[in-house]
């Protein structure tokens, strides 16, 4: 009886150890993808939601004049780019309940961006970029980043890299606050 009561407790002090090194290692990943996010951010000088007027790849017209009072996301992504792939899912999500613009970068014609919409079943609105000026224009460094403007038009977070669905909805909250 006390061999087992002994081999409980190992077995309660190992969980709780390696529950402890598990949460400091998450910690420590949070911390540092958010420090690399943040010193790989774009370098914007103009803070203000740029008025963007244009014809969508479904010649659907877009313009961010239609989402005055609101948050607005803006979405630099790509056809070839593996974590867009995987971060997909998430724009999609929030695109439901949002005013989100995502723009492919280099990514080819409207129609293999419209077939590779429908693969994914992904139908967010989206810009081509096919030669790379308007991501030059928000200076993107990498694919993807995510741009949060608030309610007001300013500029509130900029993301390089995956971001979850959570933390999208967060700072969309944040910045419709």
């Amino acid at each position: 009886m006390k061999r087992k009561q002994r081999s409980l407790k190992l077995d309660k002090s190992k969980l709780k150890h390696w529950g402890k090194e598990i949460a400091t290692t998450l910690i420590l990943v949070f911390v540092i993808a958010n420090a690399i996010s943040f010193f790989r951010s774009p370098d914007i000088k103009d803070k203000a939601l740029p008025e963007i007027n244009t014809l969508l790849i479904n010649q659907e017209l877009f313009s961010t004049l239609d989402y005055k009072g609101k948050p607005v996301l803006i979405h630099f992504w790509a056809t070839w780019c593996p974590t867009c792939k995987l971060e997909a899912g998430n724009i999609q999500s929030l695109s439901e309940h949002h005013a989100v613009l995502t723009i492919a970068v280099k990514s080819g014609s409207d129609e293999k961006i419209n077939s590779y919409l429908q693969e994914h079943e992904l139908d967010f609105k989206v810009i081509n970029d096919q030669e790379g000026i308007l991501a030059s224009q928000f200076s993107v460094p990498a694919f993807p980043t995510t741009f949060i403007y608030d309610k007001d038009g300013s500029l509130s977070f900029s993301e390089v890299g995956y971001t979850s669905t959570w933390g999208l909805y967060l700072r969309m909250w944040w910045a419709g606050r």
